[in-house]
């Protein structure tokens, strides 16, 4: 057995040790990087944390500290409130609402992990609240930002077009933009009924009144005052008639909303690191009201920080021993323009679940223009069958993006959350790519 093999075989085998056991992935992924790249290929430990995800690590940290005091301070039920009031009571609505916003941030630029950054805690506070599925909510906020990823003046879409224009092949970036945007409303109409969308779909339109009020003490409070775990589900069609205003909007809560503006505007308009900005506008804000922030460190999700930087640092470990570019030009080699360009979908789908999409992108798409200058195929159906499987897998736990849907999870759902994104991930990263390729590919073959 080859050493690439070998490393494949580790990687499935913590899936299932993981699995049976209650042992964090994340530290499994470490102990192996440690054993296949110190013990048996002789790397130095330098080379092994060259793989470690530092900005991914910070912007998990950075994040769910911030909003962790903006939960705390009451900022989090202004927000969900004003989002109540903005669809009239139509929670149905608010998925939409979610994937149309993510959609255009990405469209007009960002990454995608900063559009999830921003958007992500609002809609898990929503979905907590109001019970809405989680899961739902997080799914919405990923392909949302996935929809308009490919934008002629994205950055998926301009790392796209720039490898395509560089090979000589037909350029199409607004066919490449439409694809993926459909592609990922469709996967978002399935996803909003089968988790559980059409039940406020049913109950019909919004009833008149008071916003309903399932949590007394609100949000913050619910989650703060009694260690995580939510209070007992209660329908949002319920109504109290004794219902509290809606949360005030006090000088912390407009300082908070400040800063959650300042990452925005960092991150969105000047490009900085999200995690930077989150970590800095979270320091300035527990320094201004040290006591009140004080329980906002425990919040950070630790035990997710541990899973993703483990697993990627061991896939980084992979890609210097080269697996990724065994795998890729096994398939490359093949010769048959249709079952090649499949193959290549799962690869760069797979590996994206683990992997970074965007370099990926750089590293996959480079593989099918060998025959894509044959012109047996469509080359603009083969980019962009092969740009969305590698992208829509970013609902996975160990990008950055399922990453930020799980940290921002409450605390007693986040391991159904987690399991529920594996599983899914697992089905998209099935039947996505092949998907793409019925619709995208085969009717170009020539």
């Amino acid at each position: 057995m080859n050493i690439q093999i070998l490393s494949i075989v580790l990687l499935a085998g913590m899936f299932v040790v993981a699995t049976i056991q209650p042992i964090n992935m994340g530290a499994l992924a470490f102990a192996c990087a440690f054993l296949v790249g110190s013990l048996i290929m002789a790397m130095k430990a330098s080379e092994i944390f060259a793989g470690f995800p530092s900005d991914l690590f910070l912007t998990l940290v950075g994040i769910t500290y911030l909003f962790a005091i903006a939960q705390i301070n009451g900022t989090i039920d202004w927000l969900v409130e004003g989002a109540v009031k903005l669809v009239r009571g139509h929670v149905a609505w608010i998925p939409w609402v979610m994937f149309l916003v993510a959609a255009v941030i990405t469209g007009f630029g960002a990454l995608g992990p900063a559009a999830v950054a921003i958007l992500a805690p609002v809609a898990l506070g929503f979905a907590f609240q109001y019970r809405i599925s989680p899961v739902l909510m997080g799914l919405m906020v990923i392909h949302g930002a996935q929809a308009g990823g490919f934008s002629p003046i994205s950055v998926y879409g301009g790392i796209t077009n720039q490898i395509v224009e560089k090979a000589g092949l037909p350029l199409a970036p607004t066919s490449l933009f439409l694809s993926s945007f459909f592609f990922n409303l469709g996967i978002a109409v399935v996803v909003f009924f089968v988790f559980g969308g059409w039940k406020s779909l049913r109950e019909g339109a919004p009833a008149s009144g008071p916003l309903p009020d399932l949590h007394p003490e609100g949000v913050s409070q619910a989650i703060v005052g009694h260690g995580g775990t939510p209070a007992s589900p209660i329908s949002h069609h319920v109504f109290d008639s004794q219902a509290k205003e809606a949360p005030r909007l006090t000088s912390e809560k407009l300082t908070t909303l400040v800063g959650l503006t300042a990452l925005a505007v960092g991150a969105l308009v000047f490009k900085f690191n999200v995690g930077l900005v989150a970590i800095t506008v979270a320091v300035a804000l527990a320094l201004m009201s040290p006591k009140t922030q004080k329980a906002a460190i425990d919040k950070v999700s630790w035990s997710t920080v541990l899973l993703i930087s483990g697993i990627i640092t061991y896939v980084g470990v992979m890609e210097k021993i080269g697996t990724i570019d065994y795998v890729a030009d096994g398939i490359s080699s093949l010769g048959m323009p249709l079952l090649v360009a499949l193959l290549l979908c799962f690869t760069g789908a797979i590996v994206s679940a683990f992997a970074s999409s965007t370099a990926l992108l750089g590293a996959i798409i480079p593989l099918a223009v060998p025959f894509l200058l044959q012109g047996q195929i469509s080359a603009v159906g083969v980019v962009a069958a092969i740009a969305i499987s590698t992208t829509i897998v970013d609902t996975s736990p160990f990008s950055t993006n399922g990453a930020l849907v799980v940290a921002n999870a409450q605390d007693a759902e986040r391991e159904s959350v987690l399991r529920s994104l594996l599983v899914y991930s697992a089905a998209i990263a099935l039947i996505g790519p092949v998907v793409a390729w019925l619709v995208l590919v085969v009717p170009g073959l020539v």
